[in-house]
């Protein structure tokens, strides 16, 4: 179900990470029939973020069973050693952290000679500014409404004017190619807020892989969504 703000269409990812692994195939299967635009695939490496997750094997194993983009946010020091490895794989896009390179520009180049699309991620006390010398690079920003790593947390309600901020940026700087996506305590009940900010892409992760069915839960999603919803 295709849903449009200001001729940007609206997209759904839900994060794999709060999946169950032991179904992780099948609940994939579920939730790109259910509605799912694409998958956004949390990478940690223990050092940038204190948790460690899952590395490229995953993304191959991905790959067999949707034909969905798949994202990599890469919340690791040295992004630039998981590129080749990511592009093998079989990824769509990568994210990297403004804060996690000192070489910001030299990564996002390495992206997109690998063929992949390339994004910048921020976290809650990065300032949108720090996009400003990289947007001809880039595909997308994301903005983190949570702190990057940290299971559980709500969404920092600070976050609505820093979504609306960028937004202001992007399109001063005539960037419409750059899509706007949110990642952290996004759920039916503020996601039409959050869009009305300015993003049109929203990561949702628990909102998504509860007890509930994947149609169910998106079904409320596009309703939220929806004019008068």
């Amino acid at each position: 179900m295709a849903i449009s703000r200001d001729g940007r269409d609206l997209l759904i990812a839900p994060s794999i990470l709060s999946a169950d692994f032991l179904r992780l195939g099948e609940q994939v299967r579920e939730a790109a029939e259910a509605g799912a635009d694409l998958f956004h695939l949390d990478m940690m490496d223990g050092h940038f973020v204190p948790n460690l997750t899952f590395g490229p094997p995953v993304v191959e194993g991905l790959r067999k069973v949707t034909a969905l983009p798949l994202e990599a946010h890469l919340m690791v020091l040295r992004p630039e050693i998981y590129l080749e490895e990511l592009a093998a794989a079989g990824m769509h896009r990568v994210i990297v952290h403004a804060e996690a390179t000192t070489h910001l520009h030299y990564v996002l180049g390495k992206i997109g000679s690998l063929g992949m699309k390339a994004g910048v991620a921020l976290s809650p006390a990065t300032p949108v500014g720090m996009v400003d010398d990289v947007l001809e690079m880039i595909d997308l920003v994301l903005v983190m409404t949570v702190n990057p790593g940290f299971g559980g947390q709500s969404f920092i309600s600070h976050s609505f004017k820093k979504i609306g901020a960028m937004r202001e940026l992007l399109d001063r700087n005539g960037a419409s190619h750059v899509r706007l996506e949110v990642d952290g305590g996004i759920k039916a009940g503020n996601i039409a807020r959050v869009a009305d900010c300015g993003a049109d892409t929203f990561v949702m992760g628990s909102a998504i892989f509860c007890k509930d069915p994947c149609q169910k839960v998106f079904r409320e999603i596009y309703k939220s969504l929806s004019p008068g919803g």
